[in-house]
């Protein structure tokens, strides 16, 4: 039996309740324990690491419902081409390493990695978050997961580790393709709902698959347990991946009133990605980033705001991603930051952690502060209440531990 003790914090423990100075919590092995609002712990048996955080802030690991650790470069819409799956493989672990020296203790790969990935992470092979992995995303011919350009005569791309999907047309196409991932022991199916920013052949505000194409992978997900993600920027996208069953709206930019009541009235959830609009907008040219592709960037980016306001408004449950490519993913923590522009500082950190771990079907297991749980946690520098830039800092990070693992002390 290992037992951690962490005294004199300032705990956030992201049930949705006030901070409580002065706040112990007593980790053994890889779970919570106790928590001790008071700070007293008493006596305890065998060896105690204590760690006197004097008055650092203790909360739950960040998550992240958007990430793609297999999207070791920028521009991913040409990495197959130059790449091969070796390479590709072994830069996703630095991925996944920095995810978690981040703060980020799970996260949620919304297409591209493969149960391998989460296998090599889970036996401790390699430093990185509790990973969700979706296998391959699911796109219509021409969709948004369709790397051909359109000068290429060829039949879908099909090969290669990473950001490859399948094309899959009509129901039939599809609820094979959601099968084959299921086999292959995803998590969840990540389809496409609507054109995308970095796909060659089509527009953002395109609608791509139909009801009966969606509803056919929503169907396979929920017989075995688990559920579906969109990528849908439109209104119409979105609202047709909810008429299907969706369970998980991504990015979302595009929505207005109707969408938005939609994703309410389903129970649904709205994943915006705000960060990497504002990355690509800036930096895309630097990384071979097409023309057409930074145009619709940047409609996105103008949109972003809007969309997650007519959310909020509506009262959707609103989870918190990233979907930040390559080098870029360095600025992952700037996506908190950004939500607060509409959403209160406390609303921001519940987003990052439990919304998400309700949305992931694991808030019994992560999320918050609690008895039981396992003991993902970070101590930070600062109050994220009052500044959510404290993330931004590495240097603020003092403490990071994972399923009681601890990868990160400076204290």
């Amino acid at each position: 039996m290992s037992l951690t003790v962490f005294t004199n914090a300032f705990l956030i423990d992201c049930t949705g309740g006030d901070p409580v100075e002065g706040a112990a919590v007593v980790v053994e092995d890889e779970r919570i324990k106790d928590v001790l609002p008071r700070g007293d712990v008493g006596a305890l048996p065998g060896p105690v690491t204590t760690l006197d955080l004097k008055g650092a802030t203790l909360m739950p690991g960040l998550t992240d419902a958007h990430v793609h650790i297999c999207a070791v470069t920028e521009n991913i819409t040409d990495q197959h081409r130059w790449y091969p799956p070796s390479y590709i493989a072994a830069r996703a672990m630095k991925r996944a390493e920095e995810c978690l020296m981040q703060g980020f203790t799970t996260a949620r790969d919304a297409g591209g990695a493969d149960y391998g990935f989460r296998m090599v992470l889970e036996e401790g092979h390699f430093i990185g978050p509790r990973l969700l992995v979706s296998g391959r995303y699911i796109s219509q011919t021409g969709g948004h997961g369709d790397k051909r350009r359109h000068s290429e005569w060829i039949e879908p791309i099909d090969c290669c580790v990473g950001m490859v999907g399948f094309i899959a047309d009509g129901p039939d196409e599809v609820r094979r393709a959601a099968r084959e991932n299921l086999r292959r022991s995803a998590n969840q199916i990540k389809i496409m709902a609507s054109g995308g920013a970095m796909s060659p052949a089509d527009e953002l505000d395109t609608t791509q698959y139909t009801v009966a194409e969606m509803r056919a992978a929503v169907e396979e997900a929920q017989a075995v347990g688990t559920y579906v993600l969109a990528h849908a920027y439109s209104d119409t996208a979105v609202r047709n991946a909810i008429t299907a069953g969706v369970r998980s709206i991504e990015h979302g930019n595009l929505i207005r009133e109707a969408a938005a009541k939609a994703i309410k009235d389903a129970d649904a959830f709205l994943v915006p990605t705000m960060v990497t609009y504002e990355a690509i907008y800036r930096e895309g040219k630097k990384y071979g980033i097409g023309d057409h592709q930074i145009a619709k960037i940047n409609l996105a980016r103008e949109q972003s705001l809007k969309g997650l306001e007519y959310a909020y408004k509506a009262g959707c449950q609103i989870g918190s991603g990233s979907d930040l490519l390559g080098d870029m993913a360095a600025q992952r923590t700037v996506e908190l930051e950004l939500k607060a522009e509409v959403m209160k500082p406390m609303e921001v950190l519940l987003s990052a952690t439990k919304v998400n771990a309700a949305l992931f079907k694991m808030s019994d297991k992560i999320g918050t502060v609690e008895p039981g749980k396992y003991a993902d946690l970070i101590v930070v520098n600062g109050n994220p209440l009052k500044n959510l830039r404290v993330f931004q800092n590495q240097d603020n990070l003092r403490v990071i531990m994972k399923g009681g693992r601890t990868y990160k002390r400076t204290l």
